[in-house]
Parts: C-alpha cells; sequence; structure tokens
C-alpha cells in the first residue's frame, strides 16, 4: 500500500488542470495552475540532443546549452543570469541524447521579464567568434575534466561506440574532441537557426499564473518568432545484435577493475518501459537491490553497483556498472552478476520484491507531481517520451499493473548475452595482448 500525506495528495495534478494551446509559429504550451505558493517555474524542451547530430558537429546540443547563456540582442553577455537575479529568480539547464532543456523559477509576478529573456535568445542568440572561442574551450576543459577523469563516463562512451554501430546513439552527449575543435560558426547559426525554432519547442509553465495571462504573454514575445523548416527526422535504425561484444579500456590511475554490462532495449514509448524499470530497481537500485545485496553485502565482490535505463526516444541501452573489491578480477566480477542477472531470467522474482518496487515508484511519483518544478518537469517528459501528456496521468496505473510475471519476460527477453556488449576498465594492459 503506498501512504501519502494530504499535503501530497491534494497537491496532486489531475488531467483537467492542465491547458494547453499552440501559436500559429507552432509552439506548444502547456499551463497549470497552481497558487499554493506564489512562485512559477517555465520549462522549455528544445527536441535536440546528440542524436541529432552527425559526424562533425558532435557535442553542438550540448554546447548550445552554454551558448544560450551567453548573450542576444536585447540582453548582452552575462546578462540573462543577471536580470533573471535581479527578477527574483533562478535557471538550469540540461542536455541528453535526446532533449536540452532549460528552466526557469521565479516569483509569478516577474513572468513578463521571462517572457521577454526567452525571446530574446531563441530569436537573437549573439553566435559570434570570440565568445564561441571561448565556450570552446569551456567544452574541451568539461570534456577533459568530466568525462576523461571520470571512469564510469570514460567506459561509458566506449560501451555506447561498440554497442551502436549506426544509430547517433553511438557518442557521448559531450561530443567527440576533434569535432569540438573544429565546429565552424556557420555550423553553430544552421544548427540554432533549425532546432531552436518555435515550432521544434515543447513548453511548461507552472504555479501562480493564469492561462489568459500566460496566453496573452505568448502571443506578445514568442508567437512573433517565426517557425522554420521541420529538423530532419533521425532516419537511422540500429541494426539487431547478433552476439556479445567486448570492450576494453586501460587507465593506469584505476585502482580496481570497473566493469559495464549494456544491453539494448525498446524506446520509452514500449510497453515494456514500466516493466524493464521496475527490472532495473530490483537488480540495482537501493541497499536492499539483489545485486547489491548479493556482490557487496554478502560476497564482498564489488564496492560499487548500479543499474542505469535511461528514457529514450528510439531503442537505446540498459546498463549495468560495478567497481571490483580489492584483489577482486572483473572476470570474477562480471561473472557474479550475470549470475544474478540469469537467476532473474530463470527463476523470475518474488511478489514481495515487486510490490515494494511498485510502492516506491508509486511514492516518489506522487512526491515529484507534488511541486511546481515536478508538475512541470514530468509533464514535458510524459508528453515528449511517452507521446501524450496525458500518459502521466494513467502511469500509477500503468505501474500498479505490472506483473512478475512482466519481470521474467523483459529479463529474457533483453538481458541475453548475444545483446550485449560488455566493457572492462583496469590499469593493466588485456591479458589477451600479452599472450600474442
Amino acid at each position: 500500500m503506498v501512504f501519502m500525506s494530504m499535503a501530497e495528495v491534494n497537491a496532486a495534478t489531475r488531467k483537467s488542470d492542465v491547458k494547453s494551446f499552440t501559436l500559429s509559429n507552432g509552439m506548444t504550451i502547456l499551463v497549470v495552475e497552481d497558487q499554493s505558493i506564489p512562485n512559477a517555474n517555465m520549462y522549455l524542451f528544445w527536441k535536440v540532443g546528440s542524436r541529432n547530430e552527425v559526424p562533425g558537429i558532435t557535442g553542438l546540443s550540448h554546447f548550445f546549452e552554454h551558448m544560450m547563456f551567453n548573450g542576444a540582442k536585447k540582453y548582452g553577455p552575462k546578462q540573462f543570469d543577471k536580470v533573471m537575479e535581479a527578477n527574483g529568480g533562478a535557471n538550469n539547464a540540461y542536455t541528453t541524447e535526446n532533449l536540452t532543456v532549460y528552466t526557469n523559477w521565479f516569483p509569478s509576478d516577474s513572468i513578463e521579464v521571462m517572457f521577454d529573456l526567452e525571446a530574446d535568445r531563441i530569436q537573437h542568440l549573439a553566435i559570434d567568434e570570440k565568445m564561441v572561442e571561448s565556450e570552446r574551450g569551456v567544452v574541451t576543459s568539461e570534456r577533459s575534466t568530466g568525462l576523461e577523469n571520470s571512469n564510469v563516463r570514460m567506459i561509458m562512451e566506449e560501451v555506447k561506440g561498440a554497442a551502436f554501430r549506426a544509430h547517433p546513439y553511438s557518442w557521448s552527449v559531450i561530443g567527440h574532441q576533434s569535432d569540438i575543435d573544429s565546429w565552424t560558426l556557420q555550423d553553430l547559426k544552421d544548427f540554432h537557426r533549425t532546432y531552436y525554432a518555435p515550432n521544434n519547442a515543447f513548453v511548461v509553465i507552472a504555479g501562480d499564473v493564469k492561462l489568459s495571462q500566460v496566453k496573452k504573454l505568448a502571443k506578445k514575445y514568442w508567437e512573433p518568432i517565426p517557425a522554420q523548416p521541420a529538423p530532419q527526422k533521425v532516419r537511422t535504425v540500429e541494426p539487431e545484435q547478433r552476439g556479445e561484444r567486448r570492450v576494453y579500456v586501460q587507465k593506469s590511475s584505476v585502482t580496481s577493475p570497473n566493469i559495464m554490462l549494456a544491453y539494448h532495449v525498446p524506446a520509452t514509448s514500449s510497453d515494456d518501459y514500466y516493466p524493464l524499470e521496475m527490472l532495473s530497481n530490483i537488480l540495482g537500485n537501493g541497499d536492499s537491490s539483489r545485486l547489491i545485496r548479493s556482490l557487496i553485502d554478502e560476497q564482498q565482490l564489488a564496492t560499487s553497483i548500479f543499474t542505469y535505463f535511461p528514457k529514450s526516444f528510439d531503442p537505446n541501452l540498459f546498463y549495468v556498472y560495478a567497481v571490483a573489491a580489492k584483489d577482486v578480477s572483473a572476470e570474477k566480477l562480471e561473472k557474479a552478476v550475470v549470475k544474478e542477472i540469469n537467476k532473474v531470467i530463470k527463476e523470475g522474482v518474488t511478489q514481495g520484491e515487486l510490490e515494494k518496487e511498485k510502492n516506491k515508484a508509486q511514492v516518489n511519483f506522487y512526491r515529484t507531481i507534488s511541486t511546481i518544478n515536478g508538475k512541470a518537469n514530468t509533464l514535458g517528459t510524459y508528453a515528449l517520451y511517452f507521446g501524450d501528456y496525458s500518459k502521466l496521468f494513467s502511469a500509477v496505473e500503468d505501474m500498479q499493473n505490472v506483473t512478475v510475471e512482466d519481470i521474467k519476460r523483459v529479463a529474457s527477453t533483453y538481458l541475453r548475452k548475444k545483446n550485449r556488449t560488455v566493457g572492462i576498465l583496469a590499469a593493466e594492459e588485456d591479458s589477451q595482448e600479452e599472450d600474442l
């Protein structure tokens, strides 16, 4: 049984609370009126991520997450943050394989300033050589410190590159260094014009606002921005993997082996999404999960282990990552991980395990949508990944409908040897190479 506080229940959003409209330039806007606090939240989901890139311009989606804060026609360099903060607001942004997302939090009486700030950088972003070179250096440093110095990111980059032979999910969101070094001003201008067009945006505004007010401001500030031809769709479909693939990464600073297993799974819009999410949590999310309990607590073969199952527009990967304990080989750790996965394939999971995960998932879901930030982010997420924001309102029922048979089925369907790519990161040279 799921227990919620009355405040959480009362703050939960109903389908009838969500209003939507589309401007003449194709920008779609959802509005949720919530007067619980005198604040509001604005999420701008741009339908562009690393999946929309091609060799030569990888990393541009992430680069624009930086560039969008560096000045435009009305609000010059560094003014976006200064003006927002002066009006009591704050902001953040993130880039994924699928989306680039910007969010603004602000007192409700500052809403017009937020519309003005966004309109300026959407239509008139400054893309000049000096600013580009400055941010190019920032991204290069970020790649070096954030990716190359991170064991999990380093091994993931190699695993993704091996698991995907054709699809653009094969490269990291930050992009290849050679591409970062060679983007041209024209590349950037073309990218911004194409992907930061209003018809490529999905906006959610939640909080102490009125639908009529949002419509008025949207028409004033955003509707004059011209639409652009729709971006080309991602047409590449990753071919079926027909056998296990393996990669080996040598890194001298690693004190014990790291391993990663990645299995091809369907896109988030698939009916198998919730069973796979439950499976991920049962295997590697929380102290009582199977892999943590078995490999860390009981066998002491690992010091860290987790599963990762990202939302995605196209078929992606289901990850298992583990760091070996002292004097434990990568081979021994990998066998132990596979053994636990095979137990689920052969024996399934218990009803108790599944009910526990359902309860946790539902509590987290309700708590998320009880805040204005959670409402806005979750509405946009469901609209884009599940194809319809109304799917949010059947989410709890969809979670509850998952059965132990579903868990066993998706485990046996997707977590197979021929469907996986294995990555090993260690300090010593691959022993097979030493034998040659």
